[in-house]
């Protein structure tokens, strides 16, 4: 089996540099890295001098998008059979990771897969949970037929860390060129309807969390709602995310009253923040676009509009 790793740049911190180390100590051997750098300005590349297999591809930084950066690597190298990704601030978290991660593909159904992502040590309590809650314990593969029981977590999948198979891609014709982010999602969607299945490996797991802030939480649920507007077919075929959100809620609130009761007025906060931003978000071609601008975290998207 032919890979190729396709990790997106941007002036990465320490994170990066300890990932780069565990690609090069993975179990199944030597692979070429593809480093996409859209205008760094922080020197790694002594990390990686002399080890042949890093290349580099340098695009300016207006040219970066979620979807389209992504295909470009692909484009790039189109003869592997499985294209994996990460992002900078991914560390693999041991040598057997890639290993379990490939080993989905032997079932020739599968068009993705991703691992399990586990918290930063500096990891706040909100994301600490927030990761327990998306990556848990038990492996699995659905289709589509899935949909029925697990609505809009069946074609739930992060680019932070998982594969695609060329096949599979190509039958979908690959990423989409300019979504606000969730370009993952959009791609394992259409793989399920063309029939390939999902797979998520708990055994492969990546160290990977953010500490957002409240207002960032919200400029987060805004863009994840105008990605669910512009593709509003997603919703249609897979339930609505309000759903899954609530049941989210449920969990969230059940561990604070366990672990830390002081922190409920925190929880009410965030996860209002976040149902008002997607709400916002969702109703996007209502609002000004100054002020999307604004309250987006991705405001580069909107430079086209």
């Amino acid at each position: 089996m032919e890979i190729l790793v396709i990790i997106p740049v941007y002036n990465p911190d320490e994170k990066f540099e300890r990932l780069l180390d565990m690609l090069q100590r993975q179990s199944i051997g030597c692979f070429p890295v593809l480093l996409i750098d859209s205008g760094s300005q922080h020197d790694y590349q002594n990390v990686i001098k002399n080890n042949r297999n890093f290349m580099i591809r340098q695009i300016a930084n207006r040219d970066f998008n979620h979807g389209g950066t992504r295909q470009l690597g692909i484009k790039m190298y189109p003869d592997k059979d499985v294209y994996v990704f990460l992002t900078q601030d991914a560390i693999l978290a041991d040598e057997m990771a890639l290993e379990h991660l490939l080993k989905c593909f032997t079932d020739k159904t599968i068009g993705c897969a991703y691992g399990r992502q586990l918290p930063h040590k500096d990891a706040s309590w909100f994301s600490r949970i927030a990761r327990l809650n998306n990556y848990g314990e038990k492996s699995y593969v659905r289709s589509f037929n899935d949909r029925m029981n697990f609505g809009m977590k069946t074609c739930f999948i992060s680019n932070s860390y998982a594969a695609y198979r060329k096949e599979a891609m190509n039958d979908i014709d690959g990423f989409p060129n300019n979504t606000i982010l969730s370009e993952d999602m959009f791609v394992a969607a259409k793989m399920l309807i063309n029939g390939w299945k999902v797979a998520y490996d708990a055994d492969s797991k990546v160290y990977h969390s953010h500490n957002y802030s409240i207002l960032q939480e919200f400029k987060r649920y805004f863009d994840i709602g105008v990605f669910h507007s512009r593709e509003s077919w997603i919703r249609e075929i897979f339930g609505q995310a309000e759903g899954e959100g609530l049941n989210f809620m449920k969990r969230e609130l059940q561990a604070i009253i366990r672990n830390n009761p002081f922190l409920l007025a925190e929880m009410i906060a965030r996860d209002s923040m976040k149902f008002i931003g997607y709400r916002l978000g969702l109703y996007e071609k209502k609002i000004p676009i100054g002020i999307k601008r604004h309250i987006s975290m991705m405001k580069r998207y909107w430079e086209s509009e």
